[in-house]
């Protein structure tokens, strides 16, 4: 075959592989009401991913890691695709901007990414966000949730999003309160602020284990920096609280993730040493 040939065949190949990325990154669209209008027509649900496309690093993987894969076009045929962006350097419209924002306050986005699965109107009834393993393990995960667009489910999502959301304003409100004994590393006068401050909002039952979970945990970080085993003995600590199996499978979620860092921060140590 002439040089010139096999270069064009080469080619044509190469954007032929191309072909199933930029499609599944063409049925992206950006606008909710349009997405709704299109769900009811074609009989999908809705999946919106919240995002802040060139700052987030965890947004900036799941993008690479799942959604511009090939494989990941199969959710087309389940889901219309919609991305509402949050970005820092890219350029939008002050259309899009005040849209979006209005969006992020309706479904009370509080980090990123936030992957909502909604009916064709609007109702959501599943939440989720970055999961490791690649395109065909997290269509695998967004089988499983869209068991959930039941009238229980909706109902079981709008009191955990309701429960997050108050954990959001209470996390602002306590950031002051620490911030004076956090800026001198106290660990144990920080928590002894946490404790008056939980009491004082009268938090009790397995809200209040989730927030001395979550609060302690950034503590520890905080004063402790690096020092994964104290995040572990805090960890366990507050298993202890509760008798609640879905706190206590959170609890048990959250250790293996630290155990896993605590893993990698230790290799990469180890092959630096080297």
């Amino acid at each position: 075959m002439p040089r010139n040939l096999a270069r064009l065949g080469l080619s044509a190949l190469a954007l032929l592989a191309t072909l199933p990325s930029l499609f599944a990154a063409d049925t992206w669209l950006t606008d909710l009401e349009a997405a709704k209008k299109q769900a009811a027509a074609e009989k999908k649900d809705i999946l919106v991913d919240f995002t802040g496309s060139d700052w987030c690093g965890w947004c900036i993987r799941l993008k690479k890691e799942v959604f511009d894969q090939p494989e990941f076009a199969e959710a087309s045929k389940k889901f219309v695709l919609v991305e509402i962006d949050f970005p820092r350097g890219k350029k939008q419209s002050p259309e899009e901007k005040a849209k979006n924002a209005a969006l992020s306050k309706q479904y009370a986005i509080s980090g990123f990414p936030t992957i909502l699965l909604l009916d064709a109107q609007g109702e959501v009834y599943a939440q989720t966000g970055y999961q490791e393993g690649g395109a065909k393990k997290y269509l695998e995960h967004l089988g499983t949730l869209a068991k959930q667009n039941t009238p229980e489910g909706k109902k079981a999502l709008a009191a955990k999003m309701k429960a997050e959301a108050l954990e959001h304003e209470i996390e602002e409100q306590l950031g002051p309160v620490l911030d004076p004994t956090l800026s001198k590393k106290d660990l144990a006068g920080a928590e002894a602020a946490m404790n008056k401050f939980f009491k004082e909002k009268g938090l009790t039952g397995d809200f209040l284990v989730r927030m001395t979970l979550n609060v302690r945990v950034g503590i520890t970080a905080e004063c402790k920096p690096g020092d994964h085993d104290a995040v572990l003995k805090v960890v366990d600590e507050v298993a202890t609280l509760t008798t609640s199996k879905e706190v206590l499978a959170e609890i048990a979620e959250l250790r293996e993730r630290v155990l896993k860092i605590r893993d990698q921060d230790a290799a990469r140590k180890k092959t630096t040493s080297k």
